[in-house]
């Protein structure tokens, strides 16, 4: 009974020592614990966000070329026709200006042969004078009186005579004709910055819509939550939404 006695006595001397020991390690674990789990939860936060498109890049391929902007904005649907518009456009350019100089190498060709003209070295001006002057004597003469002299001719270098006024007219109808085909580029030229100006709204447009549509459909968030203390079980949860 004495020996049952001391061991009791002893028992309870040891766990008086041992018990606060393992109490206070354990609140340290628990500290330790708390500090990870805050640094979990400040990492834990995800949103995924849409690739927004560039308006700047749509006004750039749509000056490139009219329709480049729609497709890169996702919507090709109009742009299909500024693109077709745009070829048509380049297509008259290029016959209007192999028609103008049909017409310039007809004309040039004319005055060698009716008026006597020496191609070499004569600018449009020069072209343009001889249409209204019978020849050089005449204009010379003109300019002389109008004491414009620099304006003359030498009288060996820019010869042309034309033997009648019928030659001369038919001269000057054939440059008509080919300075006519000439100014005609310039509407055709205005009709392709017409059509890059509307494929630059347009694309602006729709790459607007999109970027809202698309922040405001697809929003992507997810967060991970991990909490720990010393009075209640561990918790990990999840949350992820997703909108459409």
């Amino acid at each position: 009974m004495k020996f049952s006695t001391l061991h009791l006595l002893l028992f309870l001397m040891v766990s008086q020592l041992t018990f606060p020991q393992s109490i206070s390690q354990m609140k340290m674990e628990l500290k330790g614990t708390d500090f990870q789990k805050e640094e979990i939860q400040q990492s834990q936060g995800v949103q995924f966000n849409f690739e927004k498109k560039s308006p700047a890049l749509a006004i750039l391929y749509s000056a490139l070329l009219p329709g480049m902007g729609e497709l890169y904005a996702g919507n090709y649907s109009l742009g299909q026709y500024l693109t077709i518009t745009e070829a048509v456009l380049w297509g008259t350019y290029i016959g209007i200006e192999k028609y103008g100089d049909w017409k310039k190498e007809s004309y040039q060709s004319y005055a060698k042969s009716a008026g006597g003209v020496d191609l070499t070295n004569k600018n449009e001006e020069y072209f343009a004078k001889i249409a209204d002057y019978r020849d050089i004597v005449q204009y010379n003469e003109e300019m002389s009186a109008q004491r414009n002299f620099k304006a003359m001719y030498n009288s060996e270098s820019h010869y042309w005579n034309w033997a009648t006024t019928s030659e001369r007219r038919t001269y000057r109808s054939m440059w008509v004709s080919s300075q006519v085909s000439y100014n005609n580029l310039r509407f055709v030229v205005g009709g392709m910055i017409l059509n890059r100006i509307a494929s630059i709204i347009n694309a602006v447009r729709l790459v607007t819509a999109y970027n809202k549509s698309q922040q405001a459909n697809n929003s992507w968030n997810m967060n991970v939550n991990y909490s720990l203390d010393e009075y209640s079980p561990s918790n990990l949860s999840v949350n992820f939404q997703l909108q459409f």
